[in-house]
């Protein structure tokens, strides 16, 4: 069906990612939870929904979907949380469920949860009858800036990260920043690792409006309790500006050719470290913070990387309780990356910064990277 112009409620922001018949809207407001279903209602004249979520999440929500999907049949299937249980062996459990809920191509998949559910929702809806329409209501910030737009979905092999997945867009995207409440301060400041990201790959003045922010009060500094609250002050328009930035690299780049690259930004060692630790001991955004310091000090070193940036980068993830500096050994990183979805004949693209905004992206083999 063709979607409905979607009416923009009060303190509501819309941005439309511009993909052809592949097109969709990101709704990005606080508290319209309870609007869900209108929303969906736009792009979707069924009455089925197969929600896919994690336990953490249903804990939190289950008395809520009443609100968020009513007026729908839903049947919620429950993931156990947690990135190691994003493995290829957790959807035979969700397509027999799919078969059961009697799930047909025309009825509508939701991920509802944070980046691992997005992604293992997203590959059972491209996967499942060969392509079943799905939405993305991302509960955490790295979902709801990162992994929630883009149409990258996947699962984990015991080889390596993301090793199986697909590029399947959704119809629609959801982000509620109340969400975002109910995270351990951990895993909110987790998802600031992306949002560093797109300030040092695309957008200076994302970088310093962060370096501003955290240093308007000598406080909160101080405080996580006291930084969190802050932050949330202007958490909507720091969504807002990362998803746009998201949304332009897709645009140009849907499947990764080349601009799209750059969102990998201290992803390839991230990546390793996270399968190097078995996703037990560091966070996503955890090892992508130590990636990216990683990759502008080999920068600085290679002559690649104005000098000064990994103390700039360093400084803001540290005050954004991101660790900035995770030991590892190089030679089972090395092989690790080898096996990584970038790695192509010849090496492997590394995404290096020139200087805070500005990236360049260059052809290595995991061997030189390290020297």
């Amino acid at each position: 069906m063709k979607n409905k112009k979607i009416k923009k409620g009060k303190n509501m922001q819309i941005l439309n990612v511009n993909l052809g018949e592949n097109s969709y809207d990101i709704v990005i407001g606080t508290n319209f939870y309870n609007e869900f279903s209108e929303y969906i209602k736009n792009i979707y004249r069924g009455k089925k929904l197969f929600v896919i979520t994690d336990s953490n999440v249903n804990r939190i929500y289950e008395e809520k979907y009443n609100k968020m999907f009513k007026d729908f049949d839903y049947n919620v299937y429950v993931l156990e949380a947690g990135e190691e249980n994003k493995h290829i062996g957790v959807m035979q459990g969700i397509y027999s469920a799919m078969v059961k809920a009697e799930i047909k191509r025309s009825d509508m998949v939701v991920a509802f949860g944070g980046g691992v559910v997005g992604d293992i929702a997203g590959f059972a809806a491209a996967s499942y009858l060969r392509g079943v329409n799905f939405i993305q209501i991302p509960t955490t910030i790295i979902s709801q800036v990162d992994s929630s737009v883009g149409g990258k979905v996947g699962v984990d092999l015991p080889e390596g990260k993301n090793l199986v997945g697909a590029f399947y867009q959704p119809k629609l995207v959801l982000i509620d920043s109340c969400f975002l409440n109910t995270l351990s301060d951990r895993y909110f400041y987790d998802g600031f690792a992306e949002i560093v990201k797109y300030g040092c790959i695309y957008d200076r003045d994302l970088f310093e409006k962060l370096e501003n922010i955290v240093n308007s009060s000598e406080i909160a500094k101080s405080n996580k309790k006291e930084l969190r609250e802050h932050l949330m002050k202007y958490i909507n328009g720091i969504i807002y500006r990362s998803c746009e930035i998201k949304k332009e690299v897709v645009e140009k780049d849907e499947k990764e050719s080349n601009l799209r690259m750059i969102l990998n930004f201290g992803h390839t060692i991230g990546h390793a470290i996270e399968q190097y630790t078995n996703y037990k001991k560091y966070s996503h955004g955890e090892a992508i913070s130590a990636g990216m310091v990683d990759i502008i000090k080999i920068g600085e070193k290679k002559g690649i990387t104005e000098k000064g940036c990994s103390e700039k980068v360093e400084l803001l993830l540290k005050t954004l309780n991101l660790p900035t500096n995770i030991e590892y050994d190089k030679l089972k990183i090395t092989e690790i990356m080898k096996r990584d979805k970038k790695s192509i004949d010849g090496g492997i693209n590394f995404i290096f910064l020139k200087n805070i905004g500005n990236v360049e992206i260059i052809k290595m083999n995991g061997e030189e990277i390290f020297e």
